[in-house]
């Protein structure tokens, strides 16, 4: 064989393996850790998607997970990678338009508030309580109102009496000193009148303006006589769990300073060592629930990513935010189980991680 024929040969190898390299890259799972993040648009409904294919996971573990969705009452489920819309399930007559509430989720959306007040100067929330709400605002004596911060409040450990949940001069007693009991309470809706009096301005006019519309988000705040709740769509709920995986960040800009973020997801307080700034994490020690003073030995949500933290509602509303994964999950509805209602966390947690685990495993 001469040199010129062997080239050739040589050459049309080279181009075919290089060829069928191009083809099968195009089946190759993508890694969601190296493709650039995606921030849906502001305004329309816009959403890139992934395909399970594309990532990987186990199209066969997708209808057992909707099943089980619709068996526990669920109205909406979405999961997110880098941004990008994964699954999006609505149930029971749901649409992509209808609003929900978030029930206690919406904490986050307070802590992320408050921090964006710090940022701006207006706030510090190491600083008396009375200072921004007067002197006065419980039934404590002066001396013991005066250890509670803003800060106690973020972290659910005022020290109040936390046996009703009506936010009321009356009913806000003295019960432990400031920091020195973790109990949750519904006293954490001070924080929304701190911000308020700190901004002069409604609570609502600032965090529209320096939070929902930001980063797109519709909604609106439910005063009740006794809670105040956030509702919106489960699109929106998710823009605020890509914002919170973010660190904070939403395209270029900065909403809330990543060292207060970092903080809102980092242990408070060693008491409940599982609850940051109104948010919950996952992967620690032990943990405390709503309504008791009884710790438990392990993690939150064992089954779950250690890394995970979350923003958990009565009637398991949930965002959970997996920086390991670059994922965002959200969960609307009732109560998975309507006999056993929660406030926070509730079996549901542990059962529903082991239908997202045989998905993404």
């Amino acid at each position: 064989m001469t040199k010129r024929p062997i080239m050739k040969y040589l050459t049309l190898l080279v181009l075919a393996i290089l060829f069928t390299g191009c083809e099968k890259s195009d089946e190759i799972p993508q890694n969601p850790t190296t493709e650039v993040f995606y921030y849906p648009p502001t305004t329309g409904s816009t959403w890139e998607t992934k395909s399970i294919a594309s990532l990987g996971w186990n199209q066969s573990a997708v209808q057992p997970l909707k099943d089980y969705l619709a068996q526990k009452n669920t109205k909406s489920f979405m999961i997110l990678v880098n941004g990008r819309i994964v699954m999006e399930e609505y149930f029971n007559g749901h649409t992509a338009a209808t609003t929900w509430q978030w029930n206690s989720a919406g904490k986050t959306l307070v802590a992320t508030t408050t921090g964006i007040a710090q940022q701006e100067g207006l706030l510090n929330i190491n600083n008396k309580a009375s200072q921004y709400l007067g002197t006065g605002w419980t039934s404590e004596t002066l001396d013991k109102e005066n250890l509670i911060t803003s800060r106690h409040l973020l972290t659910m450990s005022s020290g109040l009496n936390d046996e009703k949940d009506f936010v009321i001069k009356s009913n806000l007693t003295y019960l432990a000193d400031a920091g020195t009991r973790w109990s949750y309470h519904n006293v954490f809706q001070k924080l929304m009148d701190v911000v308020a009096a700190a901004s002069k301005q409604d609570f609502e006019v600032y965090f529209n303006s320096k939070l929902k519309n930001k980063i797109g988000m519709d909604g609106f705040w439910n005063y009740g006589p006794i809670f105040t709740i956030y509702n919106s769509s489960t699109r929106s709920m998710a823009r605020f769990g890509l914002l919170a995986l973010k660190n904070g960040k939403w395209n270029n800009e900065q909403i809330i300073n990543e060292a207060f973020f970092k903080e809102s997801i980092s242990t408070s307080q060693t008491i409940n060592p599982s609850y940051g700034y109104l948010w919950w994490l996952n992967g620690k020690s032990k943990y405390m629930v709503p309504g008791g003073q009884t710790v438990y030995q392990g993690a939150l949500v064992p089954n779950a990513p250690a890394d995970m933290y979350a923003a958990m509602g009565a009637e398991d509303q949930r965002i959970y935010v997996i920086p390991s994964k670059n994922m965002v999950v959200i969960r609307m509805g009732d109560a998975s189980d309507p006999a056993n209602p929660n406030f926070a966390l509730s079996g549901f947690d542990s059962a529903l991680w082991d239908k997202i685990n045989a998905l993404i495993k």
